[in-house]
């Protein structure tokens, strides 16, 4: 089994900024993309940022100029640099890691790190 833990959520005020971080652990797991969702109260759950392997990055547009994300393939590490952010990106970000080669199809969820953003 892989596990991700998210951690860095919390609460900041509008124009501040957060790093989320998450790491892998588990048994041997040949990730490909890993990324960064977010999901608000009652709303669906959304895409913010992914890294593949090779280090090619995509952002939603709502967080680009804003949002970095990169990765150490080395430490199973994904961490999401959070700058100027604003009541709208209040919400629970999940960690998620999509296997590679023989782990082709696998997917991983982390449980969530909460960031709350006060106006």
């Amino acid at each position: 089994q892989v596990q991700l833990v998210e951690s860095g959520g919390g609460l900041v005020q509008a124009g501040g900024s957060l790093t989320l971080s998450c790491v892998a652990s588990g048994r041997r797991f040949n990730i490909n993309h890993m990324g960064w969702y977010r999901q608000a109260p009652g709303k669906q759950r959304e895409s913010v940022a992914v890294i593949t392997s090779g280090g090619t990055t995509n952002y939603a547009d709502s967080v680009k100029g804003r949002f970095t994300i990169s990765r150490d393939n080395a430490k199973n590490t994904v961490l999401l640099q959070m700058n100027s952010l604003n009541p709208e990106d209040a919400a629970v970000y999940y960690c998620n890691a999509r296997g590679a080669g023989v782990d082709y199809g696998m997917e991983y969820w982390g449980k969530g790190t909460l960031v709350t953003v006060s106006s």
